[in-house]
């Protein structure tokens, strides 16, 4: 008998014809000790599935057991590890995890649930913050007391819903590697739910794909031989494991393909429209952006950003220098705090330079203007704004001499274009954040802008949706040809992106480290790209220098390819 079983469950939501089914006959079987990483696109019923085993909800058909007994409701021989922390904010880290000792094991001796309590804090490595409260806590604190208190209940099977999705790549990278080292001494079955390919490899036995809703069922079960402990630089090498990245990659982005399939049909042809901010408009719109300048287009030259402290003044950036052809793409990438998102703000205007200076299109900046295009990591939408009526509110400005009917196509092209044919009419408010963020995309490239800055545009989304629409971005791109500077965190987004990687020294004093050429065919797809024969080697490059400046790597030591990149004062 498995340890842990799941037979014909079924689930959904409201009544008659307003029901929605969510799950379908799932079947499962889990043995002691395993680790389980179910992957799945947001909205597929992840969490209802979670939920199903611990207790929380009952589903409509079929059983949940664990060591042959049926589940109908929560207990301790589930713990669960949400993607909110849910923390008492008015306890300490000590208090927080003893409030769940205390409850499961009420009749043990008051020093034997101390001695638990601080056992599973130290596991955590949070000892030094036991008498921290929450609010003092960074994010990936937070999620390590939620860990903590969870294994702090012994339980028979630990349940984690997305428990990493929330943190910066670092954070996130570190915390995959302690949830691994904890199993690795408890050996406690676990069943982990993730969007994240790669932590899905780095941690499980198993990847069992959550096929999407509605009526949502388990797609095949993808067997993870690689040996422990996995380490990310070195298993980029081992041939498993991009066979093994490949097949699932493949998998969940034909299972999106076809699940969206329906949505593609007969899409407008681009307006032609002359936007406001070229100097002197030819007929067309393709012609509307072109510029005399196609070499230097933009020169970021000697910029440097000092804040004002308590302490004195904070230097956070300094010596950052690039040009950038027209039309080029550059990813921007480093560790959190390394002055990423400094650098697009004072190009874009919304932050004030120290030194140095910007040029675009032969003309020295200062101040915001619709010539630069932003897309946030959230989008600031207004909520009580439909789609379309976010998108025309840059549209209306910008195109003063177009006519209300081409304004309209050209805010309909654009909206089209990153899929929300059937949603510009809805408000805001009822949008997904994926979807959101599609109208962030769309109203940026609608303004046709000279250059388009994203600061992490998908961080906040789980890696599914990321992949979607970052295909969706290259796809309106490559029909734009925008000169464009995306910040990132996620190495295989600098890569599919880009022509050219900027890796960043960390801060104070963060400037460039190295630059990369990624010479890979364009149009790229994430398909196309995990086939390629170089595709790894550059994502080693981007790993090693990630990890060499994790551990504090000197930034004054100027990497030697740094002499031979095409930099900014040539």
């Amino acid at each position: 008998m498995a340890f842990l079983e799941l037979k014909d469950v079924t689930k959904g939501y409201g009544e008659h014809d307003a029901r929605s089914e969510v799950l379908a006959d799932i079947n499962l079987e889990v043995e002691e000790g395993e680790f389980i990483a179910i992957v799945g696109f947001s909205g597929s019923g992840k969490t209802t599935l979670i939920s199903s085993i611990a207790g929380l909800i009952k589903p409509d058909k079929g059983t949940v057991r664990v060591k042959g007994r049926s589940v109908t409701g929560p207990g301790p021989d589930r713990g669960v590890v949400f993607q909110s922390y849910s923390l008492m904010p008015w306890l300490t880290v000590y208090e927080n995890v003893r409030l769940a000792v205390d409850a499961v094991f009420k009749n043990q001796p008051r020093q034997a649930r101390d001695a638990q309590s601080r056992k599973y804090i130290e596991m955590v490595g949070l000892s030094h913050a036991a008498d921290r409260r929450p609010a003092e806590l960074s994010g990936g604190m937070r999620q390590r007391v939620a860990v903590a208190r969870a294994l702090a209940m012994d339980p028979d099977v630990l349940l984690l819903d997305e428990p990493l999705s929330a943190l910066d790549a670092l954070t996130r990278a570190k915390l995959q590697d302690e949830i691994e080292a904890i199993w690795e001494g408890n050996k406690k079955t676990v069943i982990l739910i993730t969007n994240d390919v790669d932590e899905a490899i780095l941690l499980a036995d198993r990847i069992i794909p959550l096929n999407p809703g509605p009526r949502a069922t388990l797609g095949p079960a993808f067997e993870v031989t690689l040996p422990r402990p996995r380490e990310r630089a070195s298993i980029n090498h081992n041939p498993t494991f991009k066979a093994l990245r490949a097949r699932v990659t493949n998998y969940l982005m034909q299972i999106g393909m076809d699940a969206k399939s329906k949505n593609e049909d007969s899409l407008r042809t681009a307006p032609n429209v002359t936007p406001i901010n070229r100097d002197d408009p030819p007929r067309t719109y393709r012609q509307a952006a072109s510029s005399p300048i196609e070499n230097k287009y933009v020169e970021l030259f000697e910029l440097k950003k000092i804040y004002p402290t308590p302490r004195g003044p904070l230097t956070v950036l300094e010596n950052f220098s690039l040009t950038m052809d027209k039309g080029e793409f550059i990813s921007l990438i480093g560790h959190s705090g390394c002055g990423k998102s400094t650098v697009l703000s004072m190009v874009a205007g919304l932050n004030e330079i120290s030194g140095g200076g910007v040029v675009l299109d032969g003309r020295e900046i200062s101040g915001a203007g619709p010539d630069r295009a932003v897309v946030f990591q959230s989008p600031s939408l207004m909520p009580w704004l439909t789609a379309r009526e976010n998108v025309a509110l840059g549209v209306d400005k910008v195109y003063p001499k177009a006519t209300p009917a081409e304004r309209r196509e050209v805010v309909e092209y654009y909206l089209e274009r990153v899929g929300l044919s059937d949603a510009m009419h809805k408000q805001a408010v009822e949008l997904s954040n994926g979807m959101k963020q599609r109208v962030g995309i769309a109203r940026a490239f609608a303004l046709s802008p000279k250059l388009l800055l994203l600061d992490e545009p998908f961080g906040m989304l789980d890696s599914l949706t990321r992949w979607e629409l970052q295909e969706v971005l290259m796809e309106v791109w490559k029909r734009t040809q925008v000169t464009a500077i995306c910040v990132t965190h996620d190495v295989d987004e600098a890569i599919l992106l880009a022509d050219r990687i900027v890796m960043m020294t960390n801060g104070p004093r963060a400037t460039i480290g190295e630059i990369l050429d990624v010479n890979l065919p364009r149009p790229r797809t994430r398909a196309a790209l995990l086939q390629h024969p170089d595709y790894y080697q550059y994502r080693e490059k981007v790993l090693t220098f990630l990890e060499k400046y994790e551990h504090g790597a000197d930034p004054k030591q100027k990497p030697a390819a740094e002499k031979t990149a095409r930099a900014a004062t040539a």
